[in-house]
């Protein structure tokens, strides 16, 4: 959602071996690894979760499949599994695979929802708020490449490692301390239950630990894309569509559907250039 403002920038990595359910608090520790490939993300420990995977004979989509959940956890504010995205995945062979897993409007969205009774824009509404939020895409992305790609064909392995790191939790940074500190009124005003993040005297060194977050992981590592689109997850957005003014409903969840697109592929002089996109529709 996009009132998660939080930018997590935490210098930490995963130490332990993903799919291993022992208590452990993530924290520094670099390894050397004999995998020829590499991960980067937003985030080091959720890119260490995706060279686990790699060193386990999983491939670039079982990695990405659990990097992209593990920033759910450790930078939310861009991570989230409340957004969505493209991917873009070139295999070995040359084949090219773009899918579209973006948000999509509400079915009860309207062209004027953003303005007022002049016609002015209510630029907040756009931006803030259970208003500013499309239908999520992120889990149905995740589970559609994970079907059509994955090598290792074990949707709750690579779900574990984020859900590890959401239960045991991590320590945050001099930067994180300060971020949480700074944005405890927003967090205040855009929830009525108090969260984890609302404290004021966050320290760096401090433990952020998401029991809710690993639970809501835990009903999408059990039930699949059902785990979120349907299900106690599903009645929890609209319960709080509901409450906060928003719009998304049970079907529109339900009716969210990512899509396989053509790349787009185009020169720059002696530079081939592949793109994955949604193209606006025309007429």
């Amino acid at each position: 959602m996009k009132t998660n403002i939080l930018t997590l920038l935490v210098l930490f990595l995963f130490s332990c071996k993903f799919g291993l359910k022992e208590e452990k608090i993530y924290d520094i520790q670099k390894h050397v690894t004999n995998v020829p490939a590499g991960v980067a993300s937003a985030h080091p420990l959720a890119s260490q979760i995706g060279t686990d995977i790699l060193e386990a004979g999983g491939n670039a989509i079982d990695a990405a499949i659990a990097v992209h959940f593990a920033l759910a956890v450790c930078y939310p504010g861009a991570g989230n599994i409340g957004g969505g995205g493209f991917l873009l995945y070139r295999e070995e062979n040359g084949n090219v695979a773009c899918l579209d897993f973006r948000e999509k409007a509400p079915s009860g969205a309207t062209k004027d929802m953003y303005l007022d009774s002049i016609g002015n824009p209510i630029t907040e509404a756009s931006l803030y708020g259970a208003l500013a939020a499309g239908v999520p895409g992120s889990v149905d992305g995740m589970y559609e490449a994970f079907l059509k790609f994955s090598k290792l064909k074990n949707w709750e392995k690579l779900l574990q490692p984020a859900i590890g790191l959401a239960e045991n939790g991590y320590r945050i940074t001099v930067n994180e301390a300060e971020m949480l500190k700074k944005n405890q009124n927003k967090f205040k005003k855009n929830n009525v239950d108090k969260t984890v993040f609302q404290k004021d005297d966050w320290k760096p060194g401090d433990l952020l630990i998401q029991k809710s977050l690993g639970e809501t992981l835990k009903r999408i590592q059990k039930n699949k894309k059902a785990g979120f689109y349907e299900g106690l997850t599903a009645d929890l957005i609209v319960a709080e569509m509901k409450r906060s003014g928003g719009i998304i409903t049970h079907e529109d969840l339900r009716n969210y559907h990512s899509v396989w697109r053509k790349p787009m592929v185009g020169n720059y002089r002696d530079i081939k250039f592949i793109q994955c996109l949604r193209l606006p529709a025309v007429g």
